[in-house]
């Protein structure tokens, strides 16, 4: 866009110069070890050996920040960043040192040339700061060191934000990827009259590593088109002429602001549950990449090409390369920045906002500073009423559903708790929670519609990575939710939950970044009910992906039936700094403790259900499984070995928390060996029916002294359309089998082994004819019911 000048010339030299600063800052942390300030003659002592870091997008980035806090302090606005293009780590780095906050918080880096030389020494170097936006950096929330999940977050944090402004810059190669692509439509559930604004700001530069990137080669009319359709109106701001472009991005931002400003007045006067979708603003920055950069290195360009992309001189050896990179610095007139003492000139200081104005000092970038503890019903009032074990069926998440719509309707007014889902929330049972709340919904309804509100608190959009992020940038900007999803397509994150654990580690260290509420995950439709959706819909591998985080991050709940569930989510809900991954069936099931009986053994993780075993003060097998679909072939089992083997001793063991399995030493659950050889003995076989992957209990126990005794059955690929018991049967996880395998274990029942081996065939084969014929499985399977010995 061209615009007429709306800088001060006084104000406008200063943005310059204090853009100058930050990109002298941002060189000077990829390239320096010493002489910070070039008060001598550069020399390769002065350099860094091993030279790291992303200049090609910087500069742009601080370009984009120096303006930021301008339009803050013209409008005392409360705005935080977000920053895609993670990579531009340097260029954070240094504006949070500009504007004070990053001294505040590293006291060792002060405002001075010492300060400035720890600054430059620290980036990338062994025990000091990563090269990109992480977790160390003041104000970020976003881990940049993966793209795609930058305008998702943003949106999570705007949520019942209303006072927020969240600036998200996009890099054009993070465009590309299909979490962001899909990130877009994330405006379609932003209601202006009660949540905050997000301006996206997209970033072209042009250039990935090695390649042109799609959206600045579309030309601007295609690029607009396509802005429009997902609902924006961009404005775009192009060129190389710093002063030129310093005018256009202030007009456009101008412009963006007050037009968010308008929109949220007309929206707050109409009430959030009146609003109607507007069309947001937002910019299209087109700039060189490695802007204010060599212009060219050994005779190839450099600036606004692909060579800008890392380190533009990567090899100080070659000849000219040094003289090359202290002309580049002292392009910027550091002597005209800061003073002798490497102090930042007085000028130039008062620039940014002060105190918490600072995106670098925001709070709302530190979420657990603003955290309020949810406000939770009590758990027991849905418990269900049990006479005996196994005396009734019901829908675990169902009865989740009820108490998390209490939970709902207890923080209407904190507005701090959100239900975040791909369009499974009903199907997850879980539906109870529209009675408090309806589904967010900011496109246009039909007659038909239902459950569908502007004013809506549920999430429900049908991409994984979409709700995912929502919930992190929830999470991350001081608030408390819960995402439901089915077991095989949570997959689809990945990804996105390696970094968030990732960032929860790092900032168990920093005093400075208080706890968050953790991300808890309900994972329903669950591989042993997905027996109608097919091979496809199947897969608990989730459970190892977690298991792989570090021990003090993770926690891994499989509780076997509805009060179980009430008593973990609880839990869940209430926790600080972890990722709480909960699996729970959605389908009528046996149910077998009160709710006392569950909260003790929740409490414990794992436990002896006494009731079920006969002689397990002195067991000769233990029978333990984890997992609802699991624990009810368990037990069938322990009523076919009563008929035939009446006086076996049977220990049954069920593990509700999966972590407990480890030692103490490795996870803060984990049972002492006394307490693990209390439960599973020291030399009885054990038959463990597990939910997930079987090698996971072996890498969970494989240091206990009975190791080598438990057999664990668990799910092994195997899987089609057929019926609830034949996915047992298809992965050898039936009760008939688990029998078969207590008398090939135990070693006196030796002389039943060949009796045992005909039954079991005889048994499966009668299964399979009866599944084959009537598309249902046996009566004796259906209508099996748990009876006390």
């Amino acid at each position: 866009m061209r615009a007429m000048p709306s800088l001060d010339p006084v104000l406008l030299d200063r943005m310059q110069r204090y853009w100058n600063a930050a990109n002298y800052l941002t060189v000077g942390q990829i390239y320096l070890r010493d002489n910070p300030l070039l008060h001598e003659p550069l020399t390769l002592d002065h350099v860094k050996q091993r030279l790291l870091g992303h200049w090609g997008t910087t500069s742009g980035l601080n370009f984009i920040y120096v303006h930021l806090n301008r339009i803050i302090r013209q409008h005392a606005l409360n705005m935080i960043y977000v920053i895609g293009p993670g990579h531009g780590g340097p260029g954070l780095v240094a504006n949070s040192y500009l504007e004070g906050s990053y001294t505040e918080i590293y006291p060792h880096v002060g405002r001075d040339l010492a300060g400035l030389r720890e600054l430059f020494r620290q980036f990338s170097w062994p025990y000091g700061i990563p090269s990109h936006v992480a977790p160390e950096t003041p104000g970020s929330i976003h881990e940049g060191g993966e793209l795609g999940y930058s305008l998702s977050h943003a949106y999570g944090a705007a949520f019942d934000n209303p006072e927020l402004i969240v600036s998200c810059i996009i890099g054009d190669g993070e465009a590309e990827t299909g979490p962001l692509a899909t990130s877009w439509h994330s405006n379609k559930f932003l209601n202006p009259a009660r949540d905050g604004a997000v301006l996206p700001i997209l970033h072209l530069n042009g250039y990935k590593i090695a390649n042109p990137t799609v959206l600045a080669r579309i030309g601007d009319r295609e690029l607009k088109y396509l802005l429009q359709g997902y609902g924006h109106d961009p404005l775009f701001v192009e060129g190389s002429d710093p002063g030129e472009m310093h005018e256009a991005f202030a007009a456009a931002l101008d412009l963006c602001v007050s037009r968010i400003k308008r929109i949220q007045g007309r929206a707050r006067r109409a009430g959030a549950g009146a609003a109607k979708r507007p069309r947001w603003p937002m910019i299209v920055l087109r700039s060189p990449k490695g802007w204010t950069g060599p212009a060219f290195v050994d005779g190839l360009p450099v600036e606004g090409t692909w060579r800008a992309h890392q380190v533009p001189l990567s090899d100080m050896s070659k000849p000219g390369h040094l003289a090359i990179l202290e002309q580049w610095m002292r392009s910027y007139r550091p002597n005209e920045l800061f003073d002798r003492n490497g102090t930042l000139i007085e000028e130039l200081a008062q620039l940014p906002p002060s105190g918490q104005q600072r995106m670098s000092a925001n709070p709302h970038a530190n979420g657990g500073s603003l955290l309020k503890p949810l406000r939770m019903p009590d758990f027991r009032t849905h418990a269900l009423e049990l006479e005996r074990p196994g005396a009734l069926k019901a829908e675990a998440t169902r009865n989740l559903g009820r108490w998390l719509r209490e939970v709902m309707a207890l923080n209407r007014d904190e507005v701090n708790f959100r239900l975040f889902g791909p369009d499974e929330t009903a199907s997850n049972r879980l539906e109870a929670v529209y009675e408090a709340s309806p589904k967010t919904w900011m496109a246009e309804t039909i007659d038909t519609d239902m459950n569908l509100a502007p004013d809506g608190r549920v999430m429900e959009m049908l991409s994984e990575h979409q709700c995912q992020g929502w919930l992190e940038g929830y999470l991350l900007t001081g608030r408390h939710g819960l995402f439901n999803c089915y077991e095989a397509f949570i997959h689809i994150v990945d990804s996105m939950f390696n970094q968030h654990a990732k960032w929860l580690k790092v900032t168990r260290t920093m005093s400075w970044r208080p706890p968050i509420a953790s991300l808890n995950y309900l994972l329903s439709s669950h591989v042993w009910h997905q027996d109608h959706n097919g091979f496809s819909h199947q897969d608990p591998g989730f459970i190892d992906h977690v298991a792989n985080k570090k021990a003090e991050i993770v926690r891994i709940y499989l509780p076997p039936d509805a009060n179980c569930l009430l008593s973990v989510a609880d839990h869940c809900l209430r926790s600080r700094q972890y990722v709480n991954l909960i699996i729970s069936g959605k389908q009528p099931d046996w149910q077998w403790l009160d709710i006392e009986q569950a909260i003790a053994h929740c409490t414990a993780g794992a436990g002896i259900w006494h009731w079920a075993g006969s002689g397990d003060d002195d067991p000769e097998v233990v029978m333990a499984c984890a997992g609802d679909a699991p624990t009810v072939e368990s037990l069938a089992a322990v009523t076919l070995l009563r008929q035939y083997v009446p006086d076996l001793r049977v220990r049954v063991v069920n593990v509700v928390d999966l972590l407990t399995l480890q030692t103490s030493d490795e996870h803060p659950h984990g049972m002492d060996h006394d307490e693990f050889d209390r439960l599973f003995t020291r030399d009885r076989p054990v038959i463990f029916a597990f939910h997930g992957y079987p090698g996971i209990i072996h890498k969970l126990t494989y240091r206990r002294h009975n190791h080598d005794n438990i057999h664990v059955r668990g799910y092994k690929e195997e899987g089609t359309t057929t019926t609830p018991f034949d996915m047992m049967v298809l992965n050898n996880l039936d009760r008939f089998q688990l029998a078969l395998d207590v008398i090939r274990r135990v070693p006196r029942l030796a002389p039943l082994r060949a009796e045992a081996e005909q039954r079991y065939w005889s048994d499966i084969e009668r299964h399979r004819l009866y599944v084959s014929e009537h598309g249902i499985d046996l009566p004796d399977v259906r209508d099996w019911q748990w009876q006390p010995a």
